[in-house]
């Protein structure tokens, strides 16, 4: 089992992030293929509100099923796919929470030259760390539209590819709560890929972002534009994974802001010295859209940008055919900018899996995470245990 998302999942409050190491057998429905899966799982959180008094714990059971419909013909494919997960919190109904998740996915490639490819999504979430206050969770949904199209045969020695994307950010709260936050993102991205060995490409990538806010009382409309360089490599016998450098600039519609320009960075990489043992890094620097409720000691601006600067390491590993662990470190640095406020958070878990059968498993995982923020308020350390089940047909 891949256990990565576990901590994620914790980070964020919700164990819907799990990967499957269980092998789902689908359902044929006469051309469609319908595929369940459920995890359900046991969790003790130390302090699911991130706070530095007065720490709030409970016990949490969860329940997450998910269904997938999908059919393939010889030059498309399409999904399918909705799954809830629903957080019981033993010591305080305020925290339960139910998210859902809607997907619609689509690729077609009419011929070797030509590859399309769209997406819809809905997304109804509740988020109960860094909240606007500290008793109600934050409720939101994000419904996103995603095109993109590709031009060049997959052994070219040059491909372009386009994508376009909005998300729509829309909060549920009782009465104006967080009603300022509500923002509408629409980006572009063009990247040029240039083969320079069997399964090592270059690339060229521009991007541009519109964020546009419903009340822009703080200011926050701006535009984003990266440009970046870098490779990717098309699972070679141990690497795997992308790595791109470059700049990005951030310039608000109103003269009153000050822009931000920064040097900018992702990186997704795995290196597998044996097919039962992989190690990951996952890296970016970049700009956040900020929550615009923290505000500055003088001169009262809100926060608008957010600097993020992550790194995560992990480590997979099979021990035998029914055992896998995964060890996790994170470090995060994220600077609100306009605001006296800079967070440092460092993270680390592990997870031990059993398989049961083909269609059972067994996770046991812990996580420790530690913020350590220049504004009193926002500092907490935060301990989560967990027992999973994943089942499938």
């Amino acid at each position: 089992m891949r256990l990565s998302k576990l901590f994620t999942a914790t980070l964020l409050g919700s164990a819907s992030a799990y990967g499957w190491a269980i092998e789902p057998q689908s359902i044929d429905l006469r051309g469609f293929q319908f595929t369940p899966t459920l995890l359900v799982y046991q969790a003790y959180d130390d302090n699911y509100r991130g706070l530095r008094d007065n720490t709030l714990s409970s016990q949490i059971t969860g329940i997450e099923p998910s269904f997938l419909l999908s059919a393939e013909t010889g030059t498309s494919a399409y999904q399918l796919e909705y799954s809830f997960n629903t957080d019981y919190y033993w010591d305080d109904s305020d925290a339960t929470n139910t998210d859902h998740h809607l997907r619609l996915r689509s690729v077609l490639e009419p011929t070797s030259r030509h590859r399309f490819r769209w997406n819809l999504e809905y997304h109804r979430i509740e988020d109960l760390i860094d909240t606007a206050v500290e008793d109600e969770n934050d409720k939101y949904s994000r419904a996103i539209a995603g095109a993109g199209y590709t031009f060049g045969a997959r052994t070219a020695r040059n491909q372009l590819e386009f994508g376009t994307s909005y998300e729509q950010r829309r909060y549920h709260n009782s009465g104006t709560l967080n009603a300022d936050q509500e923002r509408d993102s629409l980006a572009f991205t063009g990247t040029w890929f240039h083969r320079v060995g069997p399964r090592t490409r270059a690339l060229a990538e521009l991007r541009h972002t519109d964020h546009s806010y419903k009340q822009d009382i703080a200011q926050r409309d701006s535009t984003n534009v990266a440009a970046l360089v870098g490779a990717t490599w098309d699972a070679t016998a141990r690497t795997t994974g992308t790595v791109r450098v470059g700049g990005e600039r951030k310039r608000f519609d109103s003269s009153e802001r000050s822009d931000y320009s920064s040097p900018m960075w992702e990186a997704g990489l795995s290196w597998a010295p044996r097919t039962y043992s992989v190690f990951s890094l996952n890296a970016r620097r970049a700009f956040d859209e900020g929550d615009g409720r923290i505000v500055e000691a003088v001169g009262g601006n809100r926060t608008a940008t957010v600097q993020d600067r992550t790194t995560v390491l992990s480590w997979e590993h099979e021990w035998t055919s029914r055992i896998s662990t995964e060890l996790e470190y994170q470090l995060s640095n994220r600077d609100y900018k306009a605001t006296a406020r800079e967070d440092d958070l460092t993270a680390y878990g592990l997870g031990v899996s059993y398989s049961l059968y083909r269609w059972a498993d067994v996770t046991l995982g812990y996580r420790r995470s530690h913020n350590d923020s220049t504004l009193r308020d926002e500092s907490y350390k935060r301990n989560v245990y967990l027992l999973s089940v994943n089942l499938s047909l």
